[in-house]
């Protein structure tokens, strides 16, 4: 990971907010998924961040995309990619994206019986399974559960992937996602259980894709291991989808400390929130953090966002020396769902991205006022 002297020249020069990725660690983390999935194809979940250098870097080193929208696609053509290197998945895909990915001879994730109807003619498919679990994280990132709103109920996937044979398709096979950040590798091997009990009523299979979600220090050979065998029931090919795992680790967002202030609580004041980083309030996400800055006396602060809203605060309890306007705090592990979901919400410019690969790489221009309103009539 980039040292601190690093991370302040890249504030320095660039200013803050800003997101900082270490290509080394980009393609460290690809290296350790493939060490584990050995014989697995990978797709890079976009949404985790869809930075066109860095899906170009992914697409070099042989990765498909898994995308969730028309702009996904259009993304994953633009980083290199054909149909056959592309996943088009969403509970409530569009017409655009189904006429896009059949045009692409993209496979499609089915998520819903009705969809069938709804494909391209001849289309691949896969039939995403919801296997009705509860899982370790945050109910916003539990896919798998029963009440969640994506994938076909266990009783009826053997029937939705005898009507896509029936309705002239190809049922490549299956697929499940159970969730993202998950801490248990047990709800992993649950959900591939869930999976082998179908091979009575779906027979063999090409490929079984068992999507990401694993946390950042899963025992990805352990999980790894129990999709093999899940993936040997079937007969097929195993497939894998790792988003937040291959780019979080390796970004950083920047920000400086504009002052603080105490009232019943005590604040440090951030130029970065929840325009920014919209992880903590949304998920509860905890990044780890570290001050660029020196100090004897160490206390736990807030750290607060600019937003005119009470839950703009980045993180609770954070141990820092004493703050010093104009120090540079590093939130880590922020490459994921960081960029990817920042706004312009009070128009405010959305962070420029740049990237560590033995010299500096700009990769997003900070936006400026006119950018924002573009589109404005």
């Amino acid at each position: 990971m980039l040292n601190d002297t690093q991370l302040l020249e890249a504030a320095q020069r660039f200013s803050t907010p800003l997101y900082v990725y270490d290509a080394a660690e980009l393609d460290a983390a690809l290296a350790g998924v493939r060490a584990a999935f050995t014989d697995t194809r990978i797709f890079y979940a976009m949404k985790a961040n869809p930075n066109l250098s860095l899906l170009r870097r992914f697409r070099s080193a042989g990765v498909g995309f898994e995308c969730v929208s028309a702009g996904e696609l259009a993304r994953a053509v633009k980083a290199g990619a054909s149909g056959e290197h592309i996943l088009v998945n969403g509970p409530a895909k569009s017409d655009e994206e189904y006429a896009e990915g059949g045009r692409l001879g993209a496979t499609f994730i089915v998520d819903r019986g009705e969809e069938v109807a709804l494909l391209p003619p001849s289309s691949r498919a896969l039939v995403r399974v919801n296997p009705a679990l509860s899982v370790s994280t945050h109910d916003h990132l539990a896919t798998g559960a029963g009440s969640s709103k994506f994938g076909v109920p266990l009783s009826e996937v053997a029937a939705v992937v005898e009507a896509l044979k029936a309705a002239g398709h190809t049922a490549r096979g299956l697929h499940v996602h159970i969730g993202s950040a998950i801490r248990d590798a047990g709800d992993f091997a649950a959900a591939f259980a869930k999976l082998s009990e179908l091979r009575p009523s779906v027979g063999e299979l090409e490929v079984l894709d068992v999507g990401g979600g694993w946390s950042l220090d899963a025992d990805l050979h352990g999980i790894a291991g129990q999709a093999r065998q899940a993936a040997e029931v079937f007969g097929a090919q195993l497939w894998a989808e790792p988003g937040r795992y291959l780019v979080a680790g390796a970004g950083v967002l920047l920000s400086t400390v504009v002052g603080s202030k105490q009232t019943g609580r005590d604040f440090v004041l951030l130029d970065a929130g929840m325009t920014e980083l919209i992880r903590p309030m949304l998920y509860g996400a905890v990044q780890p953090i570290r001050a660029l800055w020196q100090g004897d006396q160490t206390k736990p602060y807030d750290l607060a966002g600019p937003a005119c809203e009470s839950g703009d605060v980045l993180a609770h309890d954070v141990p820092l020396p004493t703050p010093q306007r104009g120090g540079v705090l590093a939130l880590l592990e922020a490459g994921a769902y960081g960029a990817a979901m920042s706004s312009n919400y009070l128009s405010r410019p959305r962070p420029a991205e740049v990237l560590w690969d033995g010299s500096w790489q700009v990769i997003r221009q900070r936006e400026g006022p006119e950018a924002i309103w573009a589109a404005e009539l």
